[in-house]
């Protein structure tokens, strides 16, 4: 792996789970919304059966299959299939809980900042000087997600893998935001001179270090720490971590 360079002038940083956490566990909010078609599924079941289903559309469809709309809508069938939805109530009521969901996980109402990142975007942006951006396996909703949590514009760019049509780990996702902060930042920014922040090991913390990236993996998962073998990336605990960690390469 690379050294951490002695400066830093970018720092990126992952959305979920990094930038801004679910308002309720999505696997509730998911519960919630099937009740009144399907009635009441174990809590427990649609977290398992929520994970799985994202696992496989993932690799059978990577970057949502170029329909959002209808890869999540299978998401949420599997899902709730896999918790022992009855399959002809769902299928009944399919078209009125994914516009439900859709709409919901698009704004505030699903979403809220995590920890203090507002503040911290703020310092260093307006403190240290060091530009902020975005680099996410989201889909485009996240842009309304973030207008509505009210982050700042100096966010940018905000790099999406539906938008551009490649993601993380591939260092070209990385590469891509360069291209776009340097387009407009004299004398360019270096790979070395940038770090990029997560919650997940291979997409976040090797994929950065790949594209010879600094990288920096947050335990922002409720306590519960996702990385419990020893990794060859630096783990920080919240997101004042990560200002102290830029104050002094800065």
């Amino acid at each position: 792996m690379l050294p951490l360079t002695s400066k830093i002038r970018l720092v990126s940083f992952d959305l979920l789970h990094t930038l801004i956490v679910p308002r309720h566990p999505i696997h509730v909010q998911y519960a919630r919304a099937l009740e009144p078609f399907v009635g009441l599924l174990d809590a427990q079941a649609l977290k398992y059966s929520l994970h799985t289903a994202l696992r496989q559309l993932q690799v059978e469809k990577p970057l949502y299959g170029g329909d959002t709309t209808a890869w999540w809508s299978e998401v949420i069938r599997r899902t709730a299939l896999g918790a022992g939805a009855e399959p002809k109530a769902l299928d009944a009521s399919l078209s009125l809980i994914v516009p439900r969901l859709m709409s919901s996980f698009s704004t505030k109402e699903a979403y809220k900042s995590f920890d203090n990142s507002l503040d911290v975007l703020h310092a260093l942006h307006h403190d240290l000087g060091v530009h902020t951006a975005v680099v996410s396996n989201a889909d485009s909703r996240m842009l309304a997600v973030l207008k509505d949590l009210n982050f700042p514009t100096s966010l940018t760019p905000i790099i999406l893998s539906e938008l551009e049509g490649v993601e993380k780990p591939s260092p070209e996702i990385f590469q891509l935001l360069l291209q776009r902060v340097n387009s407009r930042v004299e004398p360019p920014i270096t790979p070395a001179e940038c770090v990029h922040v997560g919650d997940e090991l291979q997409r976040d913390g090797l994929g950065a270090r790949n594209a010879g990236m600094n990288a920096l993996l947050l335990k922002s998962r409720g306590g519960e720490d996702p990385f419990s073998l020893e990794v060859p990336i630096q783990t920080v605990e919240n997101m004042s971590e990560i200002l102290e960690w830029v104050r002094v390469r800065v």
